[in-house]
């Protein structure tokens, strides 16, 4: 029986090997969803552990004499670190990857 011959088969026996093929291409689109979502694990995986594994950054942070740090914060991608000096507080921003100055604002007090 030649699978390109259609003419030996009944229309019932044509049903089934129309709906196996179906059933087929409905299973080989599933698998190949699961490796793509296995495969998808596995790449973000070893993305991610290459950020781990950079060195550790170390910068130091030079403040005027007298210059007291108040508080640090860090978010995603910024550091922020509050400095009071000469009863001034600034709030002085850095990108956290390269420890660059990205901004600066002063608080003050209106007399």
């Amino acid at each position: 029986m030649n699978p390109s011959d259609g003419d030996d088969l009944s229309p019932g026996q044509a049903r089934v090997v129309q709906r196996v093929r179906r059933l087929m291409l409905g299973s080989f689109l599933i698998m190949a969803a699961g490796f793509l979502a296995v495969f998808g694990v596995i790449a973000y995986r070893l993305y991610a552990s290459a950020e781990r594994g950079r060195p550790p950054i170390e910068e130091t942070l030079n403040l005027s004499r007298g210059a007291r740090v108040m508080s640090t914060a860090a978010t995603s991608n910024r550091l922020l670190v509050t400095v009071e000096n000469a009863g001034v507080v600034e709030v002085l921003i850095y990108d956290l990857e390269t420890l660059q100055p990205k901004g600066r604002f002063v608080i003050k007090s209106i007399p």
